[in-house]
């Protein structure tokens, strides 16, 4: 089984954005999918609850974190959403579930202040330094060619934990997250632009 998880100690940066979408492109190609919500508020569990008005859709198994409920062992993809205010020994114990980390950051100096305090205990932390871990970073909500937006880019630059991706900010989440649907699963032609954004993203999970 392939763990994945999505987190950063900073609430609202896009954690369950990845790990919904990320739960569709992987059931979309035959994986069987576990989505663990560990946060309280449940967002990653509500919208399976949308997704169920849909057939045809391929299942995804939702799974409450908060109360320990693990996958089956013929799961192939477990794809985690971590709460906010994520440390210490809570941390820890996340991180041992968790051979790949997605840490989404936005284009704010709040938001860049914080995810820096966060990567020094993420790089320091034993699974991490010892490379059981992999760890990589994605710019999300960004209006591109902005100045904001390069500031973000420069900021992250100075990490040694690469940048696979900028997503934009775009009406496709939010339609996606409304609906239960994934990015991949909405109309080809209003998509394109942001699917292809998401390559490089698949791409650094598969070579795992």
């Amino acid at each position: 089984m392939y763990k994945i998880l999505c987190l950063n100690a900073k609430g609202g940066c896009g954690k369950t954005t990845l790990a919904t979408n990320l739960s569709t492109w992987y059931a979309d190609e035959g994986r069987r999918v576990a989505l663990v919500d560990h946060d309280p508020q449940k967002s990653s569990l509500d919208w399976l609850l949308a997704r169920q008005d849909y057939e045809g859709v391929p299942a995804i198994e939702g799974l409450d974190g908060t109360r320990n409920e693990r996958p089956a062992r013929s799961t192939d993809i477990e794809i985690g959403d971590a709460p906010a205010r994520t440390g210490g020994p809570e941390l820890t114990a996340l991180l041992r579930r968790a051979d790949a980390l997605l840490v989404p950051v936005l284009p704010s100096p709040i938001d860049m202040r914080a995810v820096a305090r966060f990567l020094e205990e993420l790089i320091d932390s034993g699974r991490v330094s010892r490379g059981q871990t992999r760890i990589a970073l994605v710019e999300n909500r960004v209006r591109e060619n902005t100045r904001i937006f390069h500031v973000l880019e420069d900021f992250l630059a100075r990490y040694e934990v690469p940048v696979l991706t900028h997503l934009r900010e775009s009406q496709n989440y939010i339609k996606a997250a409304e609906t239960g649907l994934g990015l991949f699963e909405l109309a080809p032609s209003a998509v394109a632009r942001d699917v292809e954004l998401w390559d490089p993203i698949i791409e650094w999970l598969e070579r795992g």
